[in-house]
């Protein structure tokens, strides 16, 4: 892996299709990826939030979503677009199933609560 390029898991307004997607139009797309069963997906209305079931105690699902090898100066630009100033997302490491398991990947993981939101399954559309 290029030392100036880090890999991200995208699940929701970032996916090719959606509102933010121009953000990526530059990055390189590496194809589908599914997490480890260890998340949950949730609808927030204009984009979904991911959480790890561990603070909810609940069961996990296999999220589906894209990887991208991104640009480390992207990064600011897309911690922006998630609000990660204002504690509306964190972004950190996430596991992947095969072929991408024990890959360093990150993603943006929901920060505030889900109570009362509709669970998205495996994927959001």
């Amino acid at each position: 892996m290029n030392p100036k390029t880090t890999q991200i898991f995208v699940y929701g307004s970032l996916k090719r299709g959606h509102d933010l997607h121009f953000l990526l139009n530059d990055q390189i797309y590496l194809g589908p990826a599914t997490t480890q069963p260890k998340y949950r997906l949730f609808d927030l209305g204009e984009y979904p939030g991911l959480v790890e079931v561990d603070s909810l105690g609940q069961t996990g699902n296999s999220i589906c979503g894209e990887l991208y090898s991104v640009d480390l100066r992207k990064l600011d630009e897309l911690d922006a677009a998630e609000e990660v100033a204002n504690f509306l997302y964190e972004r950190r490491q996430i596991k992947l199933q095969p072929p991408h398991e024990g890959v360093h990947v990150q993603a943006w993981f929901y920060l505030r609560s889900v109570r009362n939101k509709e669970d998205c399954g495996n994927e959001w559309q």
